[in-house]
């Protein structure tokens, strides 16, 4: 043995006891001297596992301040009728409202608030649809009366009226900014077709249509105005990019094949999206869908879902129960926001909800339970909620972000100053402007805190006096003679009783006027005996008043002593709701059991094709629709 090898003694071997003890202290000392051996083979455990590094958005605060502070609402505003949509107009700074009696208000955007500015009655009935173009120069509205009205916004003047031969679904501005020629796409309440027409209303006739790209109606429009590209959506669920011109081919920029997309996710969940939205850079697109009440967050070249936040009365009452609620409400307080939220299933309402973009593009803005919530979709957090304790349900949603145009002129060397009066001179405004469900009143949020109660609900509007000769004349336009109920099978003529049944006529022809009856189907069929239809569900539970109660029996001299009869529906005395029945025979043994509102008296042969299809269980085996119906 040489000299170095002794100077490096061999570790003593250790005893069983000893070895024992050291696993019993989790420490194994293997060289005897406090350190570890060096030769073990094999992986060693990490001291502690490592953290899961959480997203994080850069400049996360600078986008949230741009964003209105206060999350109570300083202003409130009135329409005589409840309000449809509001609208911010980009680049012009206009603010526009409308309203389910077809009234259209314009208000500019000053340096601190709105100022209202003109008003216009655009429609005989409900308005359907709005757009308004990617310069915010042109605004149109589409309403039942077969009408499109085209404004310019800038000196909020109404500029031309398209005739239409059927009901317009939806419309949307399909030219980019500072386009010669301003192009709008309407499409049709019972046909595939779309339209598009001379912005400036120049024609009664569309410049070019597209035939067969959807195979149902058109519900929904979205321009993508980087991409010149439109998004739209028919009542199959499928959805299609196309352009405006040309041939009218989706843009060679986005996917190949649509096979390869999530765009397929509507037809697969049987769910229908009432409002699409582009970002800002047209990057990515949100929609937001009925009956499974998500809201779908796609990227707009690839066609892929990334995010999705479901809202459905399911999820909210499970997560009330289970108390991961983003806020635990009380028992009596979620049951009444619940009941709120069961009212938006009526197809009149459907349409008038919305889903945001902020101007950065990374957060959404949609109204919920629990209040407006304010997304980031990176982090997938809730930052905000607006209106949390406020006593409206918010439906549709449009932010204003920008600078108001102050009176002025700014140097550069007033600009580079520390001058604190024009710093705040030169500070954004932002404003988020909200309409409720069923309020004749939209309600603004801003970043003022000293939010005084009694005063922010502005009286703008003069309040209705009972008995007035207004009131007298809307009940009475509530009313009808004579109704077409307009099904797959064809056209069914109907004579109203409104003097024998003045509620449910009343009833009747307002759901008809709201579109509440669209794409319902006959549920319930029996030879020899009646049709059934008016249930929103389409399995004979649903369905309601539009009262949001039922109400009383009324009966008259009228009988069932013949076919064709015209009567509710409903479960018991006084239970009457939104179904009713036709009749193909006599049925004497329904008297004073059923109102009898009506009776058919053209396109009988109508009510017997339907009497004669199909069933199973009483339920036609192919879906009979009706598409629409008219009052006179």
């Amino acid at each position: 043995m040489s000299a170095n090898e002794s100077a490096s003694p061999r570790p003593a071997k250790r005893s069983r006891e000893e070895l024992e003890r050291a696993d019993k202290s989790g420490v194994v000392d293997v060289n005897g001297d406090g350190s570890s051996s060096e030769d073990d083979i094999g992986p060693a455990l990490p001291s502690s596992a490592p953290k899961k590094k959480r997203r994080k958005l850069p400049y996360e605060k600078l986008y949230i301040s741009a964003l209105p502070s206060s999350p109570r609402y300083s202003k409130s505003l009135m329409h005589k009728d409840q309000l449809s949509f509001v609208t911010m107009a980009p680049l012009t700074d206009f603010l526009i409202t409308s309203s389910i009696d077809g009234v259209v208000k314009f208000w500019k955007k000053d340096a601190v608030g709105i100022e209202f500015v003109k008003e216009f009655k655009a429609h005989i009935g409900e308005i359907r649809s709005v757009s308004v173009s990617q310069d915010g120069r042109s605004f149109a509205t589409a309403g039942t009366d077969k009408t499109v009205k085209i404004f310019d916004v800038i000196t909020f003047d109404l500029l031309a009226m398209l005739q239409l031969q059927s009901i317009p679904r939806s419309i949307c501005w399909v030219h980019r900014r500072g386009a010669s020629e301003p192009l709008l796409a309407v499409s049709e309440e019972t046909g595939h077709v779309i339209d598009i027409y001379d912005g400036q209303g120049l024609s009664q006739e569309p410049v070019d249509s597209i035939h067969d790209l959807h195979r149902s109606p058109v519900i929904v429009m979205a321009y993508n105005g980087p991409y010149d590209c439109v998004i739209s959506g028919d009542e199959n669920g499928m959805i299609e990019y196309w352009r405006p011109g040309g041939t009218h081919d989706k843009p060679d920029s986005v996917f190949q094949y649509k096979s390869s997309t999530n765009l397929f996710e509507f037809k697969k969940s049987k769910s229908l999206p009432s409002s699409i939205t582009i970002s800002s850079s047209g990057s990515q697109f949100a929609t937001f869908s009925f009956p499974d009440r998500k809201i779908r967050l796609f990227d707009f070249l690839t066609g892929k879902l990334y995010r999705t936040y479901d809202e459905s009365i399911l999820t909210l009452t499970e997560m009330q129960q289970a108390g991961t609620a983003l806020q635990k409400l009380e028992d009596v307080e979620f049951g009444r926001r619940l009941a709120v939220e069961r009212e938006l299933e009526n197809p009149a309402l459907q349409n008038k909800i919305n889903v945001i973009f902020d101007e950065s593009g990374h957060f959404i803005l949609y109204g919920s339970l629990l209040g407006t919530k304010v997304i980031n979709t990176l982090t997938n957090r809730v930052v905000m909620v607006y209106g949390r304790d406020e006593p409206f349900r918010s439906l549709n949603l449009a932010i204003y972000q920008g600078q108001p145009q102050k009176k002025g002129v700014v140097t550069a060397q007033m600009a580079a100053s520390a001058n604190p009066l024009l710093q705040e001179a030169e500070e954004r405004d932002p404003m988020l402007v909200s309409t409720g469900s069923g309020k004749v009143r939209f309600y603004i949020f801003t970043n003022e805190e000293d939010i005084s109660k009694a005063t922010r609900d502005v009286q703008n509007e003069k309040p209705k006096l009972l008995g007035s000769r207004q009131q007298i004349e809307a009940k009475a336009a509530e009313t009808g003679t004579a109704a077409i109920i307009h099904t797959t099978y064809g056209d069914i003529h109907i004579r109203l009783f409104p003097e024998a049944a003045p509620k449910a006529v009343e009833n009747f022809v307002t759901h008809s006027k709201n579109g509440y009856y669209n794409n319902t189907i006959f549920h319930r069929v029996i030879r020899k005996f009646m049709i059934q239809c008016g249930d929103p569900l389409g399995d004979g539970t649903g369905g309601e008043s539009i009262w949001g109660r039922e109400f009383e029996d009324e009966f008259s001299t009228l009988k069932h002593d013949k076919a064709y009869t015209v009567s509710m529906a409903n479960a018991g005395p006084n239970t009457n709701g939104s179904q009713f029945f036709i009749t193909t025979e006599k049925t004497p043994w329904l008297d004073k059991k059923h109102t009898i509102f009506g009776r058919a008296v053209q396109g009988l042969d109508v009510v017997h094709k339907i009497e004669n299809s199909r069933v199973y269980k009483e339920k036609p085996e192919e879906d009979i629709k009706i598409i629409s119906i008219s009052i006179t």
